[in-house]
């Protein structure tokens, strides 16, 4: 079997590790890798063959010893990139390290051991969707996302009283977005592709103490045409979707999965995604 390397072994995390076990073997890839271990264990009880192996997504070391790993395992043939923090879990630095640097890091680690066919799905949000920012710190956000000095600049140009933790999510799942557009061309280049997938409000642990802290969080659930969550399921169905070659054509762009929220508001600043090298 090809192998399928899921970053993130949180709750949607072990739900896309799960629904790729179907088809790939697993490397589940997480900063705790007792949680890893603890849900690989689960998944081969089921019948699942997967591994789990610890990495810091912001450590260029850790990043590159696992890159080896999948080296000698013969090649990537999937990466999903699940990990990330919310507004609730960490402060601006290390919000952007984690989400936007991480995936940036991995991304260039794993591009050399991408097999023809290989896709990168990571995940963004609908967060990304709502958001503004501009021409300088797109610009940087295109160009400097693997630099470790992103999130001092980055709080240079959005200014002190912006730079808190919800700005950092947005920063970083938006940056995801242009990521995925920007990377396109040399994921191509080996016979392969990338996308990002934005979720809406899914009912994940992660998702319940955002839902719990933040009223902007609860605001855009009344608006909500499905009025429901999503499933960590319908995530992870998604994912193996992109991830198959029933979605071969798909590359470069962004897949909205939120149940109709962002078609809700018509205040929506769609202007700031379609600004220049975006």
């Amino acid at each position: 079997m090809q192998l399928a390397v899921v970053v993130g072994a949180g709750g949607m995390g072990a739900a896309v590790a799960r629904a790729l076990s179907a088809d790939y073997r697993i490397l589940l890839v997480d900063i705790d890798v007792q949680r890893a271990a603890a849900i690989a264990e689960t998944m081969r009880q089921d019948g699942a063959e997967v591994e789990a192996v610890q990495c810091d997504v912001t450590s260029l070391e850790a990043v590159s010893a696992l890159a080896e790993r999948v080296r000698q395992e013969g090649g990537v043939r999937v990466l999903a990139h699940v990990a990330g923090l919310s507004p609730t879990m960490g402060d601006f630095d290390g919000i952007i390290r984690v989400n936007l640097t991480g995936p940036t890091l991995m991304l260039d680690a794993l591009l050399p051991h991408a097999e023809a066919g290989a896709a990168a799905i990571l995940i963004s949000s609908l967060g990304a969707h709502l958001c503004g920012f501009d021409d300088d710190v797109l610009s940087l956000l295109r160009d400097g996302a693997a630099s470790p000095d992103l999130p001092d600049e980055l709080r240079r140009l959005v200014g002190e009283e912006r730079a808190d933790s919800n700005t950092a999510y947005q920063l970083s799942k938006f940056g995801l977005i242009m990521l995925a557009r920007r990377r396109a061309q040399e994921w191509g280049a080996r016979g392969g592709r990338i996308v990002s997938l934005s979720p809406g409000m899914i009912a994940t642990p992660m998702g319940a103490r955002e839902f719990a802290e933040n009223p902007a969080k609860r605001r855009l659930f009344e608006l909500s045409p499905q009025k429901r969550e999503g499933t960590m399921e319908e995530i992870a169905e998604v994912v193996a979707f992109l991830a198959s070659d029933r979605a071969s054509f798909l590359s470069g762009t962004d897949i909205l999965v939120d149940g109709g929220v962002a078609g809700s508001l018509s205040d929506i600043p769609f202007d700031a995604m379609r600004r220049r090298g975006h």
